[in-house]
């Protein structure tokens, strides 16, 4: 793999111990892969965020850095709001001295804390921009419906790529390797969940795994593709899909789909996803909530008390900009909780079954919570958190 001369200065231990170390990942990185080059990054998100998920070993490793990001990074979702931890059922303070200990490591490596799985919301990304994102829905999105190209990284390589400034060029930064390579044919008809787009993508990543889909049948809007996306990455390996004449890319490059395989999600498939189930709780955002998606939830819950838990997970960022929505969410009884999300919060692991809007929830809920996981559309986990 080519390095440049700075690449090699710093892989030479002339930038200090940490930038060498993490040139090391991304060398060794790129040589599994047969990268050709690095190739320079506009922008980082971190996963291995909550101490939740990576634990004393993963948080003493981050205690052994010591240099500062070479370009904006975020971070993925920590396992508690960071201000209001103590107002969320389930959190110890043994739990969030340990989180506060992530952060401040993070924080000392330059990493802004906007802990969050919707980077998108926050920054601004261009089509064909290189990347090194790490949270699954997020690379999915970011691949797919802006068009940027980034690989799924894990925690160490996504950091190690926002402390040196760059990637190894191979996978999906490749506009070659971006071809679909399977059909996915929506005929949902005029089923009752017909356009949740969660199930659909859950039931898609299933058949899919890690290959690059491309839709016909379904006209998707921004918030719909985000949902789509985010459960086919749970439920499968999926970072980049086409949604025919929709996505960005299907719109320059002309895909040849007359040879691929075809799967049809039909109608029953979406149906019998939907079964009835006693919850103790129920959850919605995952990914984060966008503001259209806040105020669908609060115009849901005008005139309403919750009789269920509710916790609405959302980017401070956010949150912060729309205090009225947030305010008028939580007159009804429910939490709009930053920072954190439900599957990477201990808040979570009390309940024996939980309601979710999204098909990545409905993916991750059972191993990362240890809980049942039922599927609605927003308006019936609402229902079922007033009735």
């Amino acid at each position: 793999m080519y390095l440049d001369a700075e690449d090699e200065n710093v892989l030479a231990g002339e930038f200090g111990e940490t930038r060498q170390k993490m040139m090391e990942i991304l060398v060794a990185l790129g040589r599994v892969y047969d990268a050709e080059k690095l190739v320079p990054i506009a922008s980082a998100q971190v996963s291995g965020a909550s101490y939740k998920t990576i634990g004393k070993w993963g948080l003493h490793w981050l205690s052994t850095m010591n240099a500062r990001v070479a370009v904006p990074a975020v971070l993925n979702p920590i396992g508690m709001p960071r201000d209001e931890w103590r107002e969320l059922d389930g959190i110890t303070p043994e739990f969030a001295h340990q989180q506060e200990e992530v952060l401040a490591a993070y924080r000392r490596l330059g990493i802004k804390l906007e802990c969050t799985c919707t980077p998108y919301y926050l920054q601004r990304t261009e089509y064909g921009e290189h990347l090194a994102w790490s949270e699954s829905s997020a690379v999915c999105y970011a691949n797919s419906v802006i068009g940027a190209r980034t690989n799924r990284e894990g925690g160490p390589s996504a950091l190690a790529a926002a402390i040196v400034g760059k990637t190894p060029f191979y996978g999906l930064h490749i506009v070659e390797n971006r071809r679909p390579g399977v059909v996915v044919e929506v005929e949902a008809g005029d089923a009752p969940h017909a356009d949740h787009y969660g199930a659909i993508g859950y039931l898609a990543g299933r058949e899919v795994g890690n290959r690059i889909p491309i839709f016909t049948g379904i006209r998707p809007g921004r918030d719909q593709l985000k949902a789509l996306g985010a459960a086919m990455a749970a439920s499968g390996a999926v970072a980049l899909f086409h949604v025919d004449k929709i996505t960005p890319e299907t719109r320059v490059f002309h895909f040849e789909t007359e040879s691929l395989e075809r799967i049809t999600v039909g109608q029953q498939d979406i149906e019998d996803l939907f079964a009835a189930l006693d919850v103790d709780a129920v959850a919605i955002g995952c990914p984060h909530c966008s503001p259209d998606e806040l105020r669908e939830v609060a115009n849901l819950l005008r005139d309403k008390q919750t009789t269920k838990p509710l916790l609405v997970f959302v980017a401070r960022a956010v949150a912060r900009e729309n205090p009225d929505l947030v305010g008028a969410i939580e007159r009804s009884g429910a939490k709009v909780v930053p920072d954190t999300c439900m599957v990477v919060s201990p808040a979570m692991d009390r309940y024996r079954a939980i309601m979710v809007d999204s098909g990545k929830a409905f993916a991750y809920v059972p191993g990362m919570c240890g809980a049942l996981a039922r599927i609605g559309t927003r308006k019936e986990c609402i229902d079922v958190a007033t009735s």
